[in-house]
């Protein structure tokens, strides 16, 4: 679900990971990139948030099932 908001709205998905932060500065860039690139530049801010919500579930996975390192 949070991949499709990724595509309309890539600053609000960013904020529902809980990246208070980077959200903001990601909608501060985003704005004025779309009204003044015509959209050109939403491809860019959409990638970003899809590795955000890729690196957030690749973590919680970790958490869950601990990390298993070998040594060997």
């Amino acid at each position: 679900m949070n991949y499709v908001l990724a595509l309309f709205l890539p600053p609000l998905s960013i904020l529902l990971l809980g990246r208070i932060f980077l959200s903001i500065v990601v909608f501060v860039i985003w704005v004025p990139a779309i009204l003044f690139s015509g959209g050109l530049t939403h491809p860019m801010f959409i990638l970003l948030a899809w590795v955000l919500i890729f690196q957030a579930r690749e973590d919680r996975r970790a958490r869950r099932y601990g990390r298993r390192d070998s040594d060997d």
